[in-house]
């Protein structure tokens, strides 16, 4: 792990007279480098006569850029200020969801949810919640030590937030939850959840009750699609919510609407107990076999998720698959290849509503909670640069090869499918590829 203190010791050494704010912006590009290229600090940027702030600066963007140096727009490139806190280190220790204080509303105290995680979670510590008392931990790492169930009263239905500039789809989504027991280093939660703890509602009829009457966003579908999975994974807790058992009967009565599970796991026992409907997809989040293996802590593999899918699908159910976040590491193209001819090889075509693929993208904040919780990650070390909805991205031109390469592959392998590209910019979701 690179040293933020020895960086800066060795900036002082050979650039004296440095500003703070000059310091900070070469701190930031020194440390990227020598930790994607396991260099020591010193042959990141060595001593030379006459070396100035502007001309260290130049080198190191450009080593940290090499390929997007000469063409970016020098406001681009985002080097905040190294703030690395041993403290925020994510534990990977496996463990299995076994809440120690469980938290539940007053006015939910008696309801179906309450009453299994008594039964489920016997061992736990029970309170009742005011709506003002705080819960949870102040460490994100220790989020599944808490649950808290509660009575929803306003965030029902909402359009999918795309961010200003993107070329929209129709999603539409319910929230029921807030929170993961997942461990994906690329997770938004990381940096958006304030309230540490598990969130599950009491309520689901409340949200299905509001959907007869809603309006929704239909996009480039035959069908409005309407979906969980924002704030949490669909399936993850589904053992305890049981939500499933409320939402299949609930959209099979409605065949005009498609809902979708939106998954990385292979909790499927409450949708195996029941009839399938063709208005109901099961899409599981699919990745590289790699990138599953080490960025996406504490999921099921893909060999797991397929197997899973193959048996919902013979349940009735339709399937989706979501390559979100591809990452363009080394040799990615034989790597998402494999993964995408595994998913051929494993569940029935006819049975496949939807692909969608999107690269790794982020918030500005979420870059400092990933490299606090995931020092060695090696999924920042791409080419990130501020783009126009003020996320971080790939220079486009990246995105338009990976997306000119592996679309049209998934469109070969799965001819009946709707195969989209999810937030990007109008100009690329219009190609054809």
């Amino acid at each position: 792990m690179v040293n933020v203190k020895e960086i800066t010791a060795y900036l002082i050494s050979i650039l004296p007279e440095l500003g703070i704010n000059k310091q900070r912006e070469l701190s930031r590009l020194i440390y990227e480098i020598a930790k994607r290229d396991h260099l020591p600090v010193t042959e990141v940027l060595q001593p030379q006569k006459n070396l100035s702030f502007e001309r260290a600066k130049k080198i190191l963007l450009q080593k940290r850029y090499p390929s997007s140096f000469s063409t970016a727009p020098k406001n681009a490139f985002y080097l905040p200020k190294l703030e690395l806190d041993p403290a925020q280190r994510a534990d990977l220790t496996p463990h299995t969801f076994s809440p120690k204080d469980i938290y539940i509303e007053s006015s939910v105290q008696d309801s179906a949810l309450a009453r299994r995680a008594r039964k489920m979670f016997p061992q736990a510590y029970f309170h009742t919640w005011d709506g003002k008392q705080k819960v949870g931990s102040v460490n994100f790492s220790r989020r599944t030590d808490t649950l808290l169930i509660h009575q929803e009263k306003y965030d029902f239905l909402k359009p999918c937030p795309c961010s200003q500039g993107n070329a929209g789809c129709g999603y539409n989504l319910i929230n029921l939850g807030f929170g993961c027991r997942f461990e994906c280093e690329y997770c938004f939660l990381q940096q958006y959840q304030n309230l540490h703890a598990i969130l599950l509602p009491a309520n689901v009829q409340d949200f299905l009750d509001k959907i007869d009457e809603a309006s929704f966003r239909k996009g480039p579908f035959d069908r409005v699609r309407i979906g969980s999975g924002e704030f949490t994974d669909s399936l993850v807790f589904d053992e305890l919510t049981q939500y499933s058992q409320d939402l299949v009967p609930f959209f099979r009565q409605r065949p005009h609407l498609q809902f979708e599970f939106k998954t990385k796991s292979t909790c499927i026992e409450g949708l195996l107990k029941q009839e399938g409907a063709e208005n109901v997809v099961v899409g599981w989040s699919v990745n590289a076999t790699e990138f599953i293996r080490e960025v996406e802590h504490f999921t099921p593999s893909l060999t797991q998720r397929l197997e899973a899918a193959q048996k919902v699908a013979q349940a009735g159910y339709r399937l989706g698959f979501h390559f979100d976040p591809v990452v363009p590491f080394k040799d990615w193209q034989k790597a998402y290849a494999l993964a995408a001819q595994q998913l051929a090889d494993s569940v029935p075509n006819d049975k496949v509503a939807w692909i969608s693929v999107g690269l790794l993208r982020f918030s500005r904040e979420l870059k400092k909670a990933v490299e606090n919780r995931f020092p060695e990650n090696w999924i920042l070390d791409g080419e990130f640069m501020l783009e126009f909805d003020g996320k971080m991205r790939y220079p486009e031109k990246l995105r338009q090869e990976v997306y000119e390469s592996f679309v049209p592959h998934l469109k070969k392998l799965f001819p009946k499918a709707v195969v989209y590209v999810c937030m990007e910019k109008p100009k690329i979701c219009s190609c054809s590829f």
